[in-house]
């Protein structure tokens, strides 16, 4: 969708906000690797700039529910995390989000404040960064779940986006795009469901989720406290353990590339450990939340991956992503060594 006029999009957006501050630039600021679009718009007159965030996959509810529950936890967030997120901008009483439909694009628009970014961590963590990250998020996932309960409800849950998968791929569009690879998709389905089941993964406390967090989305101070956090395509209630992989490779020993794979392994290797025992004396982990961390990843493969990767991913990236996933990422699951970390967090 490239050839499609988003600029024009984000004016109009802004003309239904506020038409009193005239624009002076829109530009693009996306990261080019998703099909999301981020733009900053400098106004006349020195008013501050604002963030633009554009997106088209998905559904339109979830996008509105998603930013409200972001929006809510950015303001109830308690001190020293008060300002790590973004803002999103209301009118009136309400979050505004704007709302394009033609022919061809149904896509939404949302407005953020400007985050400050402190420092940036190297692409390859040293051993005092990963230890201090260990007890930081351990830290912002105190504080999340000391405010769960006054954040508005999700509709999402794990079930229903797997049961979305397994509705996919009975479509014609579904089978055409996951053609040979139905039954394969169909059993890590029914496994996980059967896992989260003899897990009791339903009793999980839901916390707000970001789970991608790649070193380029978030800052930190100089003594390494986190500081700020942008990019929320992925946000959602959930598990803490959802967060989990994604650490795994902030602190993997490959480090942050260009060029990626989503590899099980980095939940095995001896820097993650060492991340996971910091984070372990802050806020202790449970035998059940570790036993699921192998399903949360089957988990993110099966819905971040093969569900959305084509929407989510530009397509050279989808492409090669969902052949290794069938390949090796989920294959993989079945010989992952819970008993390992069981053991190295003595529970």
């Amino acid at each position: 969708m490239s050839h499609l006029d988003f600029i024009s999009i984000v004016k109009q957006a802004w003309l239904s906000y506020d038409q009193s501050r005239s624009i002076k630039t829109i530009r693009d600021i996306s990261a080019n690797v998703s099909t999301n679009h981020v733009y900053r718009i400098d106004f006349e007159g020195g008013h501050q700039p604002v963030i633009a965030k554009l997106s088209y996959f998905g559904y339109y509810e979830h996008f509105v529910e998603d930013h409200t529950i972001i929006n809510s936890l950015a303001n109830n967030l308690p001190a020293p995390y008060e300002n790590l997120l973004s803002r999103s901008l209301m009118k009136g009483n309400s979050l505004f989000i704007y709302r394009h439909q033609d022919s061809i694009l149904d896509a939404w628009i949302v407005f953020y404040r400007p985050i400050e970014i402190r420092e940036k961590l190297p692409r390859r963590l040293h051993q005092h960064h990963i230890l201090e990250l260990g007890s930081q998020f351990a830290h912002f996932h105190q504080a999340c779940a000391s405010i769960r309960n006054t954040l508005p409800s999700s509709s999402k849950t794990l079930k229903i986006d797997i049961e979305h998968l397994l509705t996919i791929i009975e479509t014609e569009v579904g089978k055409f795009e996951h053609r040979g690879h139905l039954d394969s998709i169909k059993l890590h389905c029914q496994q996980f469901l059967n896992s989260c089941e003899q897990l009791g993964a339903d009793s999980l406390p839901d916390l707000p989720i970001f789970l991608d967090w790649n070193i380029g989305n978030f800052s930190v101070t100089q003594d390494l406290k986190l500081f700020s956090r942008w990019d929320y395509d992925w946000f959602r209630l959930g598990s803490r353990i959802l967060d989990f992989y994604f650490f795994s490779r902030v602190v993997s020993d490959a480090g942050d590339r260009t060029i990626f794979s989503y590899n099980i392994t980095t939940l095995c290797e001896e820097r993650f450990i060492e991340f996971l025992k910091r984070y372990h004396q802050v806020y202790p982990l449970t035998e059940q939340e570790i036993r699921f961390l192998p399903e949360a990843y089957r988990f993110f493969i099966l819905n971040y991956v093969i569900k959305d990767g084509r929407y989510f991913f530009h397509e050279i990236f989808a492409t090669k992503l969902q052949m290794e996933a069938f390949e090796s990422y989920l294959p993989s699951v079945a010989n992952f060594p819970v008993e390992l970390l069981l053991k190295e967090l003595n529970i």
